[in-house]
């Protein structure tokens, strides 16, 4: 009985051993993650906000807080970053999992700013619910295709 409780524990402590260990691909794909949390949080605030943090830019209003020059580089990584997290993911579920929460971490920080200023039936009206479904619907798709893609290789 001893022995038995003494080698259930060293697999536990090895089991935990290994879940402490935070590989670069995890590292990479959370890393990946954040940075579109940012972009998706950035592509969300009004350009008024932006002209008013940056006001010497002539194209606040247009790009935000990014150059003109690297404006397409931002729009590819936006489609690019949920393809590429579905990819990274072996199972389905946390393919569409991590490709979708930026834009619900995005809307969600949008939406309570949003309802200091104009109130709190703004996230149910009908115009801003499909805005916001189809912004989820995309992301969940591109993340789709990423594992769909990664299962597809797989296969060969």
């Amino acid at each position: 009985m001893l022995h038995l409780r003494l080698l259930q524990q060293k697999a536990l402590n090895y089991r935990n051993l290994n879940y402490r260990k935070l590989n670069y691909r995890q590292l990479g794909l959370y890393t990946m993650v954040g940075l579109e949390t940012l972009l998706v949080a950035s592509a969300l605030v009004p350009a008024q906000l932006w002209t008013r943090i940056f006001p010497l830019s002539a194209n606040a209003a247009l790009n935000g807080p990014y150059p003109a020059s690297i404006a397409p580089m931002i729009t590819l990584f936006l489609y690019l970053l949920p393809t590429v997290i579905g990819f990274s993911c072996q199972r389905w579920q946390k393919a569409l999992l991590l490709a979708t929460l930026p834009a619900w971490l995005g809307l969600g920080i949008f939406l309570v700013a949003a309802t200091f200023k104009v109130g709190a039936f703004y996230v149910v009206s009908s115009d801003h619910i499909t805005a916001n479904v189809s912004l989820l619907e995309l992301f969940a798709g591109l993340g789709a295709i990423g594992w769909l893609a990664r299962f597809l290789i797989k296969m060969r």
